[in-house]
């Protein structure tokens, strides 16, 4: 009796130490970020970097990996195999470029009205924009990253 008593205390304590993911959290997210986007990150360090940091976080506290169950564990490696990304659009930028694109092609962050030419860490990365050519680009009253074009 004693046993399932202590048992019982444990598993409410454990319970209560950790945040419940909300409903519309993708499967497997580990923490939401302040910018609503959601991770699967393992730890809480940098889980929401360049997303204003980690609003609420799911998994274990601190910088330590997230409490797993079979269900969870499961769960997170179908996701990692799964090809549909479980984060969502408003994650951290990919490290492959959108797309399109192409020779003569810059890309334009719609969101900073900045744009990137081919060959540049942005291009094809921001999380907002469009591939056009560089003369429509400024004719759009875009510019070129740090004032450098590309011709």
């Amino acid at each position: 009796m004693r046993l399932s008593l202590a048992f019982a205390t444990a598993l409410v304590a454990s319970s209560t130490v950790f945040a419940q993911a909300p409903a519309a959290a993708p499967t497997g997210s580990t923490g939401m970020c302040k910018d609503g986007s959601y991770t699967t990150n393992d730890t809480k360090k940098g889980a929401c970097a360049g997303h204003k940091g980690v609003k609420e976080w799911f998994g274990a506290s601190g910088s330590g990996a997230p409490m797993k169950t079979a269900a969870s564990a499961s769960a997170a490696d179908a996701a990692k195999t799964t090809p549909t990304a479980t984060k969502t659009a408003a994650s951290a930028p990919s490290t492959a470029p959108a797309a399109g694109g192409g020779p003569g092609q810059v890309w334009v962050n719609t969101s900073s009205k900045v744009y990137h030419c081919a060959g540049t860490k942005y291009y094809g990365k921001t999380k907002q924009g469009e591939y056009m050519t560089e003369a429509a680009a400024k004719a759009a009253g875009v510019h070129a990253d740090h004032g450098k074009a590309c011709s």
